[in-house]
């Protein structure tokens, strides 16, 4: 067994838009989310993008890289939904917690 060296998981700010481009397609978690980002980069619907462009921006779908992918999937969607919800509130209908 060949050990792995240890290398840093760096994604690009296009890697991010690729993965919000894919959930916006489909608003779906994982693992449903990963097959929509290999078909969306199979057919290069993201720039033109292939599998080989986004390696070079950090997002890779081998079977060693998908715990990491998983990970910044979760995180990138998770921030979206937050932001999302924090837009939905007006503003001036925010409730202060009851005291008692």
């Amino acid at each position: 067994m060949v050990a792995r060296s240890a290398t840093a998981h760096v994604i690009t700010v296009d890697a991010v838009e690729f993965i919000r481009f894919c959930y916006a397609r489909r608003r779906v978690g994982w693992p449903e989310l990963y097959d929509e980002m290999c078909a969306v980069a199979s057919r290069g619907l993201f720039r033109g993008w292939g599998p080989d462009e986004l390696a070079g921006h950090g997002i890779r779908f081998g079977l060693f890289e998908m715990p990491h992918l998983a990970v910044t999937v979760a995180e990138i969607v998770a921030e979206d939904r937050a932001r999302m919800k924090a837009a939905a509130v007006p503003p001036g209908t925010r409730r202060s917690p009851a005291v008692a």
